[in-house]
């Protein structure tokens, strides 16, 4: 579309693991990694919800959510904006499952009778853009996107969609998850996609398997103009995005990266940009034998190598499934207003196996913020890629 509207990104929220808040955030992505629990330990409901009966009717994915979302409204300020036309857009990969396991608990020991009222809102995968679009009275269209650890990406994406195609005048967009449940942990492990060390080494030659862990990141997206007339801080702009199939395989990716290489080229597309125009890839970079392969070879056909400058935070964030792709994106903006791209933790030796792409190691390193791609890559085969640009 040649008139399509400019998209503006004017606030960030996030809950990970290494810290709460967008700054305690950025600061634990300098950080090394710590082993062993990859839960938000230090998040606390309270500080966003006024009624503690509302905490105890929301799955813990919602919280993050809410949370998420009440940091990412305060810093963008207030929305200028028809209701009507301020669209959700939040995506989970398994919803409310901590719910749901914990009730099947309840079903076994107690009977039917005793399963709580709330078990099946709490449940739902649109829980959390169903009750940020309540809680703020976000009247336009409300949806939720579910393609495991592509979501938080594509949720992003087809938000920035809607106000380019002049659907909407702000959405507010991202991925939440909180799924280290027992069902979830064991399935994983028993698959072998878990690091039986406890440790995630992205892009290492002696990488072997992702951490899960949860979080969720939450982006307010606005076009351009009206953000620009209200006095809004720009953070960044969505320019394109990309969604793909590789109609391959339930979980393993199409060989030879031609997954990844086809969404990157799409989205670069999207965007109007040339590859030699890219200055930072934020990696999918899960720390497993076959996705860390097809991603460093799908960069290397793309940009060449050494390429574009490459990281991957999940050496310190673990994987948090349908939430890794949002919190990757407000890692991208931030990396822009701090002129920094975190390094690779975990990456101690690049596998020599793989095409010598530019992955940051060690210490951060220092860029002039230019274009960067976002990827999330899903079990089911699904592709996700963001453009975003410097403000």
């Amino acid at each position: 579309m040649t008139n399509r509207r400019r998209v503006a990104i004017t606030g960030l929220g996030v809950v990970s693991p290494v810290g709460i808040g967008q700054e305690a955030f950025w600061q634990g992505l300098l950080s090394p990694q710590q082993s062993g629990d990859t839960r938000a330990a230090d998040f606390d409901p309270k500080t966003c919800y006024s009624d503690s009966k509302a905490i105890r009717r929301a799955d813990r994915f919602e919280q993050f959510a809410i949370c998420a979302t009440q940091e990412a409204l305060a810093q963008s300020g207030a929305l200028d904006a028809d209701p009507d036309r301020i669209g959700v857009l939040v995506g989970t990969g398994v919803g409310g499952t901590l719910t749901h396991e914990e009730q099947a608990v309840v079903i076994e020991r107690k009977g039917g009778r005793r399963v709580s009222p709330f078990a099946v809102p709490m449940m739902m995968a649109n829980a959390a853009s169903g009750a940020i679009s309540i809680a703020h009275g976000f009247r336009g269209p409300c949806e939720t996107v579910s393609t495991a650890c592509a979501t938080g990406t594509h949720a992003i994406g087809q938000a920035a969609r809607w106000i380019h195609w002049d659907l909407c005048d702000a959405v507010i967009s991202g991925g939440a998850e909180a799924g280290i449940s027992g069902v979830a942990v064991n399935g994983f492990k028993n698959m072998k996609a878990l690091s039986p060390t406890g440790l995630s080494r992205p892009f290492d030659e002696g990488r072997d398997g992702f951490i899960l862990s949860e979080g969720a990141g939450i982006l307010v997206l606005e076009e351009w103009e009206r953000a620009k007339a209200r006095g809004a801080t720009i953070l960044g702009e969505v320019l394109g995005s990309a969604s793909l199939a590789d109609a391959h395989h339930i979980t393993a990716p199409a060989p030879d990266g031609l997954g990844a290489i086809r969404c990157m080229r799409r989205a670069l597309e999207d965007a109007g940009l040339t590859p030699n125009e890219i200055g930072h890839v934020n990696a999918h970079g899960t720390s497993t034998p076959l996705n860390d392969a097809a991603e460093a070879m799908g960069i290397a056909e793309v940009f060449g190598v050494p390429g574009p400058i490459v990281t991957s935070i999940k050496g310190v964030t673990g994987h948090s499934l349908g939430a890794a792709g949002a919190l990757e994106a407000a890692a991208v903006v931030l990396s822009m207003q701090h002129g920094l791209i975190p390094p690779t933790d975990g990456l101690e030796t690049f596998d020599p196996a793989l095409p010598k792409i530019d992955v940051v190691q060690k210490e951060p390193r220092a860029w002039t913020p230019m274009p960067a791609l976002s990827n999330s890559f899903g079990f089911g085969g699904h592709n996700g890629t963001l453009v975003i640009g410097p403000r």
